[in-house]
């Protein structure tokens, strides 16, 4: 849904000025569905931080030998690092754009102006260094979501010769696509400037 809206602005400011003053004021999604986003991002960091204790408290002491790559990847090795810097990106991602938003509805009490959105997206996109942190930090994304995606069926036990190489590739194709469909967004408003 994010993405989708976002495209929205490659196509024409009138197009996502229209879908994000949807957005931004429906009670609904305001309400409901961003808390229950916001509270499910919270809860699968601080559920990622406390596996990768737990892994590293069932095994203290260390393999004699290890050859870590002949059984796992360095992205599933590496889910912590890339979870961590995702985290940053968020953190950054909601001062650009969400708390910019809180401070303009609820705190300043501003009236709706519909055509501000899309000039508020593409200004943000100016600086070469904020392109590039969005690029590398979707990149990460894509590398998290490639293991995240099919590690996540292999959790709840959804695991058969017949389903999981389809959900592999489904998993392929949505971190391959997702970021860079948001990788499209912010190079095409930096070089439109």
């Amino acid at each position: 849904m994010h993405l989708s809206v976002n495209l929205l602005s490659v196509f024409g400011a009138d197009a996502y000025n229209n879908a994000s003053q949807f957005m931004g004021y429906n009670p609904l999604i305001q309400f409901i569905m961003q808390p229950v986003l916001i509270i499910a991002v919270v809860f699968h960091f601080v559920m990622g931080f406390v596996l990768e204790i737990k892994n590293q408290k069932a095994r203290p002491i260390k393999y004699e030998s290890n050859n870590p790559s002949h059984n796992s990847t360095w992205m599933s090795r590496n889910m912590i690092i890339s979870g961590a810097v995702i985290l940053a990106f968020i953190f950054l991602h909601m001062y650009d754009f969400w708390f910019h938003e809180m401070n303009y509805k609820y705190i300043n009490g501003l009236p709706v102006e519909e055509s501000r959105f899309w000039g508020d997206l593409h200004a943000k996109f100016a600086d070469v260094w904020r392109v590039a942190l969005y690029v590398i930090s979707f990149v990460l994304l894509g590398l998290h979501l490639a293991h995240g995606f099919q590690s996540s069926f292999q959790s709840i036990g959804a695991r058969h010769p017949k389903y999981t190489p389809v959900i592999k590739a489904i998993g392929k194709w949505y971190s391959i696509l997702i970021p860079a469909g948001f990788i499209f967004i912010a190079i095409f408003h930096f070089v439109t400037q």
